[in-house]
């Protein structure tokens, strides 16, 4: 399993996933979940994966064949006229890769090889956008009612993110806020782990703001989760009473 975050704030867009990757509890791995490709001054385009690693490594690869020359670009990232042609793009990839691994398996109709995504970014002269993609392939687009997406072990983070947003909240306390909502994901399922992969992305900029691996000694990752530990048994401790009555 996995855990991914993208927000979407009046700044620009912030990024953190997982990286643990496990197919049960003695066979446990790191692999990246974020990844991004860039023209600077023109665009910038980030896609976080979770659900099967082959899938997901395949989709991940495919993309990077098209982008790395450009004679080779056709249907790449770095020539779609909009974020939309790119959803489009990606999700007719995923859901093609799919379909293949289970007939190549002999598993049609089965969820084994399924995948979500969530991809953000901008292109110059357009406004930074985000979407989350599903195995068939469609998507759907984030806006100011839904302005983050989350995939993998989404549970147990959410209601951090639906309690402290803020659509003009500063980079830096996007950042705190996510770091909560991991933290509180990593105490509650194994199959979340660290390192974290974290990215912010100023609106007009098309190269990372602030890019960052946080791995388990992190000082101000393990500051962030005392204190938030500490400050939840404060508040609980502050609140009424509660009186039993005879």
């Amino acid at each position: 399993m996995t855990y991914c975050v993208g927000m979407m704030l009046e700044k620009g867009l912030v990024l953190m996933s997982d990286t643990r990757t496990n197919s049960g509890v003695d066979n446990i791995s790191t692999f990246r979940k974020m990844f991004h490709w860039e023209v600077p001054g023109e665009r910038i385009i980030t896609l976080m994966t979770a659900g099967n690693l082959a899938t997901t490594q395949a989709v991940i690869s495919q993309l990077e064949e098209r982008n790395k020359a450009p004679d080779q670009r056709q249907n790449s990232l770095l020539e779609a006229p909009t974020m939309f042609q790119v959803a489009v793009e990606v999700g007719r990839l995923l859901r093609a890769t799919i379909q293949s691994s289970q007939a190549g398996n002999g598993m049609e109709g089965e969820g084994r090889f399924t995948a979500s995504m969530i991809l953000a970014g901008q292109i110059k002269g357009m406004q930074p956008r985000m979407f989350m993609l599903y195995p068939e392939g469609n998507f759907i687009e984030a806006s100011w009612d839904t302005p983050f997406f989350q995939i993998g072990e989404t549970k147990y983070g959410r209601p951090i993110l639906l309690r402290g947003y803020e659509s003009d909240m500063d980079f830096e306390d996007a950042v705190k806020l996510l770091m909560v909502s991991f933290d509180s994901t990593l105490k509650a399922n194994l199959s979340v782990g660290m390192p974290l992969d974290l990215m912010v992305i100023a609106r007009d900029s098309f190269v990372p703001l602030h890019e960052k691996r946080i791995d388990k000694d992190d000082p101000y990752f393990l500051s962030i989760s005392s204190r938030w530990g500490d400050s939840l048994k404060e508040a609980v401790h502050a609140l009424p009473d509660y009186r039993f009555e005879a």
